[in-house]
C-alpha cells in the first residue's frame, strides 16, 4: 500500500462510492409514476396519462441522471454566503423543475414529490460495501464525508446496514465538497491533522480537493460514475493526487481492505 504512515480515520464519499444511485432512483421514479396512474382519486388529464404511459425505463433513467447532475452542479457552485441549503431541499426543488420541464408537474402531489426527494435516503450499497467497511473497521474508524445532510446519511447507513463507525456531513461545516473547509473540518472533528486521515471516493475532483489540504487518497472506480479515456487516467495518475487506485476489476472496498493488509477471506 502506498499510503504511509497509515491513517487513523478513513473518510468516505457515499453517493456512487458506497451506494449505487442510478438504478435505485430510476426505479423510484418509475414506481411513483405507476402508482399515480393507478390512483383512482387522481383526476389526471388524458394527455398526461398518455405521456406518462409512453415513458420507458430509459426515460426515467434520463431524469434520474439529470437529477443527479443538477445536484453536482449545485454543490460545486454553492455560495455559503447565501445561506445553507440542505441536499434534501435541493433534491425537492430540482425534481419539481425537472418534472415541470417535461410537462409532468401534475402527476404528483406535493407530498408525493417530497417522498420522491427522499428516495435518495433509500439507496442500495454496492455489493462489496458492507463487507468492505466491516473489514476496514478492524483497523480504522470509518466515517462518511458526504455532501448529503446528516439525516440522509443516517438513513442510508440504517437502510443499507452500512457499518460506518461515524457519520460526518458537509452540513456540519455549512459548506459543500470540494470546499477545503469540509475536509479540514472533518479532520478537526476527530482531533486530527489532515495528514492522519484518508479520503476514499469514486470521484477524482473529490480526491484532488482532499489531497490539496493534506489527506491521503484512495480512488475506487465504480461503473458509470466517471468515464475516462486511457490518456485521462494516465494524466490523473501522473498528477499524483491519488495514492491508491482501485480499478473496476477488483472488489471495491474489499480490495481497499486488502491493500491495507487486512486479511480477507476468499471462498473456494
Amino acid at each position: 500500500m502506498s499510503i504511509s504512515p497509515l491513517p487513523k480515520v478513513l473518510f468516505f464519499d457515499v453517493f456512487g462510492t458506497v451506494v449505487e444511485w442510478r438504478s435505485c432512483v430510476t426505479r423510484a421514479l418509475a414506481k411513483a409514476a405507476e402508482l399515480a396512474l393507478l390512483d383512482p382519486e387522481k383526476q389526471l388529464p388524458a394527455s398526461l396519462r398518455e405521456r406518462v404511459g409512453a415513458m420507458t425505463p430509459r426515460d426515467w433513467r434520463a431524469i434520474a441522471e439529470e437529477w443527479r447532475a443538477s445536484y453536482g452542479q449545485f454543490t460545486k457552485n454553492f455560495d455559503p454566503s447565501q445561506g445553507f441549503i440542505s441536499v434534501d431541499d435541493r433534491h425537492y426543488t430540482a425534481i419539481q423543475k425537472l418534472l415541470q420541464q417535461r410537462g409532468l408537474e401534475g402527476l404528483f402531489t406535493d407530498e408525493e414529490r417530497w417522498d420522491l426527494a427522499l428516495c435518495w435516503h433509500r439507496l442500495q450499497p454496492w455489493p462489496d460495501s458492507v463487507e468492505g467497511l466491516g473489514l476496514l473497521n478492524c483497523q480504522f474508524r470509518t466515517c462518511t464525508l458526504s455532501n448529503g445532510n446528516v439525516s440522509l446519511l443516517e438513513d442510508l447507513r440504517s437502510y443499507g446496514s452500512l457499518p460506518f463507525t461515524d457519520v460526518t456531513s458537509a452540513e456540519h461545516f455549512g459548506a459543500y465538497k470540494p470546499s477545503p473547509q469540509v475536509y479540514r473540518g472533518a479532520a478537526q472533528r476527530f482531533g486530527l491533522d489532515p495528514s492522519q486521515c484518508a479520503m476514499v471516493a469514486a470521484h477524482l475532483y473529490d480526491l484532488k480537493a482532499a489531497k490539496a489540504v493534506g489527506l491521503s487518497t484512495v480512488y475506487v472506480e465504480r461503473v458509470q460514475e466517471e468515464a475516462f479515456t486511457a490518456a485521462q487516467i494516465a494524466e490523473a495518475k501522473q498528477e499524483g493526487y491519488v495514492d491508491q487506485w482501485i480499478g473496476l476489476g477488483s472488489d471495491g472496498l474489499i480490495e481497499v481492505a486488502r491493500q491495507f493488509g487486512i486479511p480477507v477471506e476468499t471462498s473456494s
